[in-house]
């Protein structure tokens, strides 16, 4: 029993860290920097499940929240979370939490794109209130540019779990 509780903590500790270290790696384009943090978001939800994959996401979160410099390009803070992007980073723990629902591929898979769905929605609704635009720029702005990407990144994820899971035997 403890041994599993050591595993688990271990996951979600380099889950935390390697979801820090990815964000680091932003390219400034348009509103929102590209990123790969929605691979890595799917890849907890998938690998970990809904209840560790969630302690992950709350810990990186709260990390940020704090000040630690763990969000896009080395951002850390309420302001962070407050600002123009911070709904994407709300929307990465609906996000996990839905990859995380235990199922067979193919409703793994639609749930990665249902959470993939929550957390753009939670960005376009962020970035409209405080840009005061409306809805379709908000969306044509901050998340229609990055679909065909975020939709091929939890497709690997979900493929990427799928490996770990096997090889790790988690």
């Amino acid at each position: 029993m403890e041994r599993n509780k050591i595993r688990a903590l271990t996951y979600i500790s380099l889950c935390v860290a390697i979801m820090s270290v990815v964000s680091q790696i932003a390219i400034p384009i348009g509103a929102v920097p590209f990123t790969l943090q929605v691979f890595v978001i799917a890849l907890i939800g998938y690998f970990l499940g809904v209840k560790k994959g969630s302690v992950a996401v709350v810990t990186y979160i709260l990390l940020g929240l704090v000040g630690v410099p763990v969000f896009a390009s080395f951002q850390g803070g309420a302001h962070t979370l407050i600002g123009y992007t911070g709904g994407f980073i709300f929307g990465y723990l609906p996000f996990a939490l839905m990859c995380g629902i235990p199922g067979g591929k193919w409703s793994k898979i639609l749930c990665g794109a249902a959470g993939l769905f929550v957390c753009h929605l939670c960005g376009i609704v962020q970035y409209m209130l405080l840009s005061k635009l409306s809805f379709g720029i908000s969306f044509m702005v901050v998340s229609l540019p990055y679909l065909l990407k975020d939709i091929a990144l939890v497709l690997c994820a979900y493929f990427v779990s799928c490996t770990l899971h096997r090889k790790l035997r988690y």
